[in-house]
């Protein structure tokens, strides 16, 4: 089991009228190997070990998107759809999706990323429900009898079993129609980081010099929210200040990569090499797609990176 993808610049010449310089080829490789060249080192206590784990991106690409709970709100629903067009632009591939109902069951045994939303509590009860039937489909050989929570507003888990994957999100919605400019930027972004993690594999990378600037959705600033209501003004404002708000130019650079390699897992040295190879093609690429206002809603334009 992944968690995370719970687990944990570049560009432009026209976004929000800035100038971007060309990233440090070097710099960015670095990021790289930090976000998607990992070793899976802790899994689900009572979870079946003998079942292999594969980490390949390109898993998801053709999937869908399965919808489950509350009705999406405008705002959720946005983002989604902003997503979905950039994943289309980047894979060549549609990224359907639907709303199935209460529960994941009606969501069928497809390669489909199951989206549970929710707008108060976190449903425990129906989360539970979610991952046992995920089991019963893929047979992940998780523990019987267990009672599954969340620890954060949002989190997506992705399980390998021997009939296949399937990745779970839970995330936290907006309760009603009018939300300030914080909210919205709160909600938008815990959406936006658990897909593009979900849909990638990448790793939360720790950022701690407070003063430098951003250069992947990846990166978290740590801070202690243990003790704010998840509700709160000051959660959701430490919450977005903690990363980026949307995709950095890098992200969408990592998207072309992934959804590219010809490797076998894109969490070993060899997706490094391909990246190293191919850097002035995938980069020129993202560059077209962070330049496209379509996609500007999901995208922070206060990103920077390692430049020369």
């Amino acid at each position: 089991m992944v968690l995370r993808t719970a687990f944990l610049a570049f560009i432009l010449t026209c976004l929000s009228g800035l100038s971007w310089a060309t990233p440090d080829r070097a710099a960015f490789l670095d990021i790289a190997r930090k976000g998607w060249i990992y070793q899976l080192r802790t899994t689900m206590i009572g979870r079946d070990m003998s079942i292999p784990v594969r980490i390949n991106g390109q898993t998801l690409l053709g999937a869908s998107i399965c919808l489950v709970g509350e009705r999406p709100h405008l705002e959720t629903r946005a983002s989604l759809n902003a997503f979905r067009t950039l994943m289309a632009e980047v894979t060549g591939k549609p990224l359907p999706m639907r709303y199935a109902g209460v529960s994941a069951r009606q969501c069928g045994a497809g390669r489909t990323v199951v989206i549970r939303l929710y707008s108060g509590r976190p449903p425990g009860s129906a989360l539970t429900d979610d991952l046992m039937w995920m089991n019963e489909i893929h047979d992940f050989g998780l523990p019987q009898g267990r009672q599954y929570s969340a620890g954060s507003p949002a989190m997506a888990q992705t399980f390998f079993g021997r009939k296949g994957q399937g990745t779970h999100v839970m995330v936290k919605q907006p309760r009603r129609d009018e939300l300030s400019e914080m909210e919205r930027d709160f909600y938008r972004s815990i959406l936006i980081e658990e897909l593009f993690q979900s849909f990638t594999f990448g790793m939360d990378i720790l950022h701690f010099d407070r003063e430098a600037a951003f250069v992947s959705k990846l990166e978290e600033y740590p801070v202690d929210l243990r003790y704010l209501p998840w509700d709160s003004e000051p959660f959701m404002e430490a919450l977005v200040r903690s990363n980026p708000r949307g995709l950095c130019p890098f992200d969408v650079f990592m998207l072309h990569a992934v959804a590219d390699a010809p490797v076998q897992q894109t969490n070993e040295d060899a997706f490094l090499d391909f990246i190293d190879a191919r850097y002035d093609d995938l980069w020129q690429r993202a560059e077209r797609v962070v330049a496209d206002g379509r996609f500007q809603a999901i995208l922070d334009p206060e990103c920077r990176g390692p430049f020369d």
